[in-house]
């Protein structure tokens, strides 16, 4: 049984801000702490880990999906590889070898109300959506599994992310570690304002939350191994047609709009280079 564990920083309880936890110091972003940051991360993966592998699993995958590096490969549990940096222009190392993909870490979508630190790739977009459905990061991932046929089993993040992935696959098991607060879901922001919107958030304990994602992790591979391949996937119809909305760099500043479009691979049409035009509401 072979799991691919995609990861990422902000849906991690404990993790509490962009800049201080997510960054590691510049003179951009204090930074301040980001090594704690990447040891919350790597805990809550190697729970996973542990659940996946009493789960049945014997082939484990961890990727380091954040931007800036968040897993600490010196605590990662050594029953899982590693792998970092992308070889595009699919997800990296992701294919039909696969049995499943899990998400550990993940935060919601740009503009998702009562989430925390929630976007799509970066601050600056107020959507991405494929053939009319509204999909971040998590959705992405799940729809190139989809057309691989890799099933996806199990989320965790904040209550939000949690949210959104049962939307789009109903039989994924998730596990919710924070609770994002706000309710005005930052559409009339420009990139930098909204990059400081989301941060109120309620959290569990961390040691609660990787007792949590242990026992889920180990319960969420139970209907996969009774219904195998083709058990929970994320699929729409092609063609497909990718339409990103691009928020203002600036206040008062002009929304951006890109579509682009692929006759059969959804994975092919997200990967399309951008070229944004301006919004005309």
């Amino acid at each position: 049984m072979k799991i691919y564990i995609m990861t990422d920083m902000e849906g991690v309880a404990g993790v509490l801000d962009h800049d201080n936890w997510c960054q590691p110091p510049t003179h951009a972003y204090p930074g301040r702490y980001y090594d704690l940051g990447r040891e919350l991360l790597t805990k809550e993966v190697n729970a996973a880990i542990d659940g996946f592998w009493r789960g049945g699993a014997d082939d484990i995958v961890v990727v380091d999906g954040h931007g800036a590096g968040g897993i600490v490969p010196t605590l990662l549990d050594s029953r899982a590889k590693l792998l970092h940096g992308w070889a595009g222009p699919g997800p990296s190392g992701l294919d039909e070898s696969f049995d499943a993909v899990a998400w550990v870490g993940q935060h919601a979508k740009a503009s998702t109300t009562h989430a925390h630190i929630a976007h799509t790739g970066w601050f600056d977009r107020i959507d991405i959506s494929v053939n009319g459905v509204s999909i971040g990061e998590y959705g992405q991932l799940a729809l190139a599994a989809g057309e691989l046929g890799v099933s996806v089993i199990f989320a965790s993040g904040d209550e939000a992310l949690c949210r959104e992935a049962v939307a789009l696959a109903p039989r994924i098991t998730t596990v919710a570690v924070k609770q994002g607060l706000t309710p005005n879901d930052g559409s009339d922001l420009d990139t930098t304002a909204y990059m400081h919107h989301n941060l109120a958030a309620l959290h569990l304990h961390p040691e609660v939350a990787r007792r949590a994602i242990q026992d889920r992790a180990q319960a969420s591979l139970r209907p996969l191994l009774q219904e195998g391949k083709g058990y929970s996937l994320f699929k729409l119809a092609p063609p497909y047609e990718r339409v990103t909305i691009w928020r203002p760099d600036e206040p008062r500043g002009v929304k951006r709009i890109d579509h682009a479009t692929h006759p059969t691979s959804v994975i092919e049409a997200l990967n399309l280079p951008a070229h944004p035009e301006p919004l005309v509401e």
